[in-house]
């Protein structure tokens, strides 16, 4: 899936490319980019009892185009994908988080320890939506300065595997918990950055982009104890997460 994916997308930019170098005079206020940039994410909950621990490096790749309504202002809108983002959840339950798939009457009821690690790494097919504002440094130089806000991206998990780290009897191997993560992610951001024209029809950009996603990331089908209770209760923590991207790209 992951080569298909990458061949789909390398596609999609060979294919726009060539539709752009055939339209440039009929549409001047349209151009075309492609990107691979590193990123930093981590996630967070708002229960204190599970902390967010841990930054996880991945990798962003996708196309980008742009319409320039007005001299400096312009729409864009691309398609992306995004590698592992996610982080790391800490436990601070005394007698943890029930592993996925857990029975409360089982009597061989595994358990996660205090301070063990959840390790999330996940793949997101991306559709970010942005509005864009370009300012030159003089009328002659070829650099510019550029600003995004607000970028809104539609995410759609594609892949996502986890691990048990910490406190815990065996450090566990990558597995599918495409069902412990919800679907669908909604995220907002903002970037800024600098973009200088290599020559008339190439230019290079390098930026910074921040994203936060805002909308629960787990589906809370596990269940804990909490400190002096007695009673199981369902584990309903809202997850989120966050991104810093280096932006490097070409646009055409």
């Amino acid at each position: 899936m992951k080569k298909i994916s990458l061949l789909l997308l390398l596609s999609l930019g060979v294919w726009l490319g060539r539709a752009y170098a055939q339209w440039p005079q009929q549409s001047p206020s349209f151009r075309f980019g492609i990107h691979a940039s590193p990123t930093w994410s981590w996630m967070r909950t708002d229960d204190k009892l599970l902390e967010g621990t841990g930054v996880n490096w991945g990798l962003k790749m996708g196309v980008q185009g742009e319409y320039y309504f007005a001299a400096n202002y312009a729409i864009t809108g691309g398609l992306g994908l995004a590698f592992g983002h996610g982080g790391e959840l800490l436990n601070g339950y005394p007698q943890a988080v029930l592993l996925p798939n857990s029975n409360l009457s089982d009597p061989r009821l595994d358990t996660l320890g205090k301070d063990a690690r959840l390790h999330y790494s996940l793949r997101y097919v991306e559709i970010p939506i942005s509005l864009r504002f370009r300012g030159g440094s003089g009328e002659d130089s070829p650099l510019r300065f550029y600003a995004e806000a607000p970028i809104f991206t539609l995410g759609f998990l594609s892949r996502a595997t986890g691990n048990l780290r910490g406190n815990v009897p065996v450090r566990g191997e990558d597995e599918n918990i495409k069902r412990d993560v919800t679907s669908l992610a909604l995220s907002w951001g903002f970037g800024l950055g600098v973009e200088y024209e290599l020559s008339q029809s190439i230019t290079a950009v390098g930026g910074l982009q921040f994203q936060q996603i805002f909308t629960d990331m787990t589906t809370n089908k596990g269940s804990v104890l909490p400190p002096n209770a007695t009673a199981w209760r369902r584990e309903d923590a809202r997850a989120t997460a966050n991104a810093l991207t280096l932006r490097l790209g070409i646009f055409f």
